[in-house]
């Protein structure tokens, strides 16, 4: 919706000003100590900061942090085409930046002459660092699109099911989010919430480019307040926050999409389904409907159907479908439900049921994908679009779907099927990855490790000896966010956040921008990267678009230097009363949708003419893969993972508060009692982690706000394998040692990693020491 325009040279709301530095979890304010950042304190405007800037010290200055360029030893001995050594093995050898950056460029110039620029893979996947110029993946990309382009990554991790899918059913996922129902709206007009996975606050610490202010705990808690009720469908009790005083109903993980055919079988057979709403708006009920009916395979998809898939009661099931055509019923999707085994399946069937309500477009209904999972979305979006760094046209036409990584490095040349196409790996020469973790957001990490032997040369940009650093050849150290000018705003916050250098980068650090424009100068690319032009001249160039920008909508801003030295500016919500799809509600003629039929596609002939039986053209109960295979039956306890309280994926993760909750110094996992007991295990126990693909060592909480027959085990654990173990035992915590790397289907190849089993054991004998954020270097180099 359009921002209403405001008075002529107004000026946003300036907080206090203090030495401000911005992440991804918010803004904090910088403490010094002779020259040293000793703490980052919670900024006073902010009702409910995060304490990941507790990590931020540590991360910055401890034994984890990358200080010098580093190659490894048997490549900076034999070069990139002796095949000597092994990636993650070896250790390091620091040397000057003239011999780094030299090797980097005879080795671009080499693979560019000799396999073309599409062998070039600089999909470089992760959230980086806060801050609109010195943004990791722009400046990379930017850097090779002068350079003749690369191969380049689609899609992402966190929800990359709801990319694929909802076009083709809805509408582009991304317009969904920021359109998202307001929770104010709900606090006036709803009267129930029920939550497929929660909603759950540790998540909506974080905002993707940061936040001025954390405001879903406050909004959700109005919601409570003002007597909307809340159910939480999940297996852990903690996915709602406890002042929503909401009721918990554990499924077992991976029938998410039987219950909400259970309950929409309800909503069918009882009559209590919106007939108009379905017919107006909506194409394909007919074909779901029969399938609920048990039409098409002879199943009937009832309430007891569902019970058998669930765990869940009948009876109970049956009541909450009445209790939700009742009255305002707002259905939530959390998108760590789409990281599965068949994760589209969710998504359709919370489209199909808000639907079959007629809520669609109304205040206090209708339904949302992701909410939670950042803490803008449904409180907040940016009033103005905010400059970046531009990445210009990148030459390659070619990408790969971001979760088969490991799979394009593994089968050069294989075929896949991806949306509705076939198409075939590249063979990749060169990975440079900068402002990510793969080695964090991957499945599998056994089999990563071994697809990263496959290239001939790996480069990482990075602040911190990472897994991923470790699996490089050459590594370049880069500074962080506070060493740094720049400014924060988030892609869809309402705040501008001053981010000037507090601190200098240590040792040999340099910013990205620097090293990028001197490998310019080496490749004689002539100005294509820098435009001749220096960090501060980019950045006084992009602060003057936004002032431009801003002046057309009537807002004054300060001047580069000003707002840099001052406080945070906060603008309004543009649409701070947004129900999704009103204007398609009121008007689908004017109004329709960009699906095929311009209505909601309950139905879709398009997906249903690719043929894939792994997503067929409606929403379909498709089990888990193991469930009842000799796997979950070795291995029985369903393995839950999920972004933890303590830090933003796997950054920082060497910082305090990270540290502060580890137990014995691994990553805490949760277990039920009965499943504790059974296994000997007592809560605060090292606990080995198995299964046919990895083990993993973690610390045991013992707790009731688990499923029996779950555990859940938090990510982010820098991955810590022991290589003289057979079984390369993780020493940390990592649960993507024991997630596979299939994927949720052919239609969007979404990472499944919320489907794997394992079973978990006390852990006998000496502890092997945690060594992840120990630098793995020798000696040497020059």
């Amino acid at each position: 919706m359009a921002m209403p325009e405001p008075p002529a040279g107004r000026r946003p709301l300036l907080t206090s000003s203090h030495l401000l530095t911005s992440s991804h979890w918010g803004v904090g304010l910088a403490e010094l100590s002779e020259g040293r950042l000793v703490a980052v304190r919670p900024h006073p405007d902010d009702p409910s900061p995060s304490r990941i800037n507790e990590n931020i010290p540590e991360g910055l200055s401890g034994s984890a942090r990358l200080r010098r360029p580093a190659v490894r030893r048997s490549y900076l001995e034999r070069g990139p085409l002796d095949p000597a050594g092994e990636r993650g093995a070896e250790p390091f050898v620091e040397v000057s930046w003239d011999r780094a950056l030299g090797l980097v460029a005879e080795e671009l110039n080499r693979i560019r002459a000799t396999h073309g620029n599409e062998a070039i893979y600089a999909g470089s996947y992760g959230w980086a660092s806060a801050g609109r110029f010195h943004h990791a993946q722009s400046q990379l990309k930017r850097f090779l699109n002068a350079a003749g382009g690369f191969l380049r990554s689609e899609g992402n991790y966190s929800y990359n099911a709801a990319l694929v899918l909802m076009p083709h059913i809805v509408g582009n996922f991304r317009d969904h989010v920021k359109q998202a129902t307001r929770w104010r709206v709900i606090a006036r007009e709803g009267r129930l919430v029920v939550m497929f996975g929660g909603i759950p606050l540790r998540n909506a610490q974080i905002s993707g480019g940061g936040l001025g202010r954390h405001r879903l705990r406050g909004e959700i808690t109005a919601c409570a307040e003002a007597g909307v009720e809340f159910v939480n469908v999940s297996p852990l009790r903690g996915d709602a926050a406890e002042a929503l005083n909401a009721e918990w109903l554990p499924p077992r993980p991976g029938s998410d999409t039987a219950v909400m055919m259970g309950l929409a079988h309800t909503l069918l057979s009882e009559g209590l389904h919106d007939a108009d709403f379905l017919a107006r708006y909506t194409v394909g009920f007919d074909r779901v409907a029969a399938y609920l009916r048990g039409e098409t395979d002879g199943v009937v998809k009832d309430a007891d159907w569902a019970a058998e898939q669930s765990g869940l009661p009948a009876e109970r099931l049956r009541g909450l479908a009445r209790h939700m055509a009742a009255g305002p019923t707002l259905l939530c999707l959390a998108v760590g439900l789409q990281r599965a085994d068949h994760g589209e399946q969710p998504i359709w069937m919370t489209v199909v049921l808000a639907a079959m309500l007629g809520q669609i477009g109304l205040p206090g209904g209708g339904f949302g994908i992701g909410y939670g999972a950042d803490d803008s979305i449904g409180t907040m979006d940016r009033p103005l679009r905010w400059p970046s760094f531009p990445q210009g046209e990148n030459p390659v036409e070619d990408f790969v779907p971001v979760a088969m990584l490991s799979e394009m490095l593994l089968n050069p040349g294989g075929a896949y099927d991806y949306n509705g196409r076939r198409r075939r790996f590249p063979n990749i020469r060169m990975v440079w990855w900068a402002g990510g973790n793969p080695f964090h957001h991957h499945q599998d990490l056994n089999r990563l490790r071994q697809a990263f032997q496959r290239p001939e040369t790996v480069i990482v940009n990075e602040i911190g000896w990472t897994a991923t650093a470790r699996h490089a050849d050459i590594v370049l150290p880069v500074a962080a966010a506070p060493e740094r000018n720049d400014f924060g705003a988030g892609s869809q916050d309402s705040a501008l956040v001053p981010m000037p250098k507090v601190v200098e980068p240590p040792d040999e650090a340099r910013c990205e921008f620097e090293i990028f424009a001197e490998l310019e100068r080496r490749l004689g690319l002539g100005t294509a990267f820098s435009r001749g032009l220096s960090a501060e001249d980019w950045q006084e160039e992009m602060w003057a678009e936004m002032r431009r920008q801003a002046a057309e909508r009537g807002f004054e801003l300060p001047d580069w230097q000003s707002f840099l030295q001052g406080g945070v500016l906060q603008f309004d919500d543009p649409a701070p009363d947004a129900v999704y799809l009103a204007d398609f509600r009121a008007d689908p003629e004017a109004h329709p949708l960009a699906t095929p039929s311009g209505r909601i596609e309950l139905a879709s002939d398009t997906i249903a003419g690719f043929g894939y039986d792994d997503c067929p053209g409606q929403p379909t109960w498709l089990p888990p893969r193991d469930w009842g295979t000799a796997a979950a039956r070795d291995t029985p306890l369903h393995l839950l993972s999920g972004q933890p309280e303590t830090r933003l994926h796997s950054q920082f993760d060497s910082g305090a508060f990270s540290r502060s909750r580890k137990i014995q110094g691994r990553e805490p996992i949760l277990i039920h009692p009965r499943d504790a007991a059974g296994r000997g295990i007592a809560d605060g126990d090292v606990v080995l982690v198995l299964n046919r693909r990895g083990r993993c060592l973690a610390g045991a909480v013992v707790t009731e706000d688990i499923r029996q027959g779950c555990v859940f085990l938090w990510t982010g654990a820098w991955y810590d394998p022991d290589l003289s173990d057979p079984h390369h035992l993780e020493r940390h915590g990592n649960p993507n040692v024991l997630t596979h790397d299939l994927r949720t289907s052919r239609l969007s190849q979404g990472p499944a990693a919320q489907s794997a089993f394992v079973e978990v054991r006390r852990f006998e004998g000496p502890l092997p020491p945690v060594k992840a954020f120990d630098a793995p270097l020798s000696g040497g180099g020059g």
